[in-house]
């Protein structure tokens, strides 16, 4: 392997580790110690990749959001679907996913939001930047939805997309204090499967 493919391995094996440990302990309950020691990359090579543990931070947000962003994405394109239908397709999986899971983690983006959104401007504009993207895909699938006269119209697409958006954080951290996805299912069924219906 050479060095540049091994550089961009070893970057992606510490953004991997970083979604990791950041999800079950938190920004500030994660050493960098612990995410090189996991890594097996020796201290002062951290800093080949990035200029602080902030800057670290903001890369795994990114890092994070990217696989949600190509999932909903594929059900979007999928041709043989209706924007609606490649909706609730997407949620149903993120919902069935997280029963696998049993609830453990929920949303790195709403962990991160509620410890650090409001004391780290660079991770701030990272997780504004990764929700705001997650939104404007949500935003693309509702607007060719109305298009296709399955979605209400007298509403805005970014209306709908910021309310789906933000209740189904909300119902993410309802879902980890109650350990069911009930929360999930019913922003679900309330939105794409009633109020945002045509």
């Amino acid at each position: 392997m050479n060095k540049s493919t091994q550089k961009h391995s070893n970057r992606e094996n510490l953004l991997d580790t970083g979604v990791a440990l950041l999800m079950q302990q938190g920004y500030h309950g994660t050493g960098l110690k612990e995410i090189l020691d996991a890594v097996q990359i020796p201290k002062g090579s951290f800093y080949n990749y990035f200029a602080s543990k902030e800057e670290f931070g903001a890369a795994v947000i990114g890092h994070y959001i990217q696989p949600f962003i190509d999932q909903l994405d594929g059900h979007l394109q999928n041709p043989d679907l209706d924007a609606l239908t490649a909706l609730n397709r997407y949620f149903a999986e993120l919902i069935a996913e997280l029963e696998k899971a049993e609830f453990k983690g929920g949303c790195l983006l709403g962990n991160l939001m509620g410890e650090i959104g409001d004391t780290s401007e660079r991770c701030r504009l990272a997780l504004q930047l990764a929700v705001n993207r997650y939104r404007d895909l949500l935003q693309a699938g509702l607007a060719t939805a109305q298009q296709q006269g399955t979605v209400r119209t007298d509403k805005s697409a970014q209306a709908m997309a910021d309310l789906l958006a933000n209740t189904w954080q909300g119902a993410l951290l309802r879902m980890k204090i109650e350990q069911s996805s009930t929360p999930l299912k019913q922003c679900c069924e309330d939105l794409l499967g009633d109020f945002f219906k045509a």
